[in-house]
């Protein structure tokens, strides 16, 4: 009575035909797995974009609504009590959205 082999056993064995197709049945495992990998990854990447958009244009918002302020002598409640550090955080803003771009595919 014959015992199936796996084809992880079926490529290692020392018949070349058993190995070869050991390898073949493998390889078209695989593919299948990479193929649904990809497409799950495409479909689920929809998110970078809007996301790196909303904070860039947020960042530079806050950016020229700090500056706008500042200079005409306006007063922005809670932005005028964080005073330079307004800047920080705008640019963190900005660099978050360039960190979520490097996800885009």
């Amino acid at each position: 009575m014959a015992e199936e082999k796996s084809p992880e056993d079926a490529a290692r064995s020392g018949n070349p035909q058993v190995a070869a197709e050991g390898r073949a049945a493998k390889t078209k495992k695989t593919r299948s797995r990479d193929a649904k990998k990809k497409n799950s990854l495409a479909t689920t990447r929809s998110w970078v974009v809007p996301t790196f958009l909303t904070l860039l244009l947020l960042g530079v918002a806050w950016l020229v609504v700090w500056y706008l302020t500042t200079s005409t002598g306006n007063r922005v409640p809670f932005m005028t009590d964080l005073g330079n550090w307004n800047m920080l955080i705008a640019m963190v803003l900005m660099g978050a959205s360039f960190g979520v771009a490097t996800l885009w595919k």
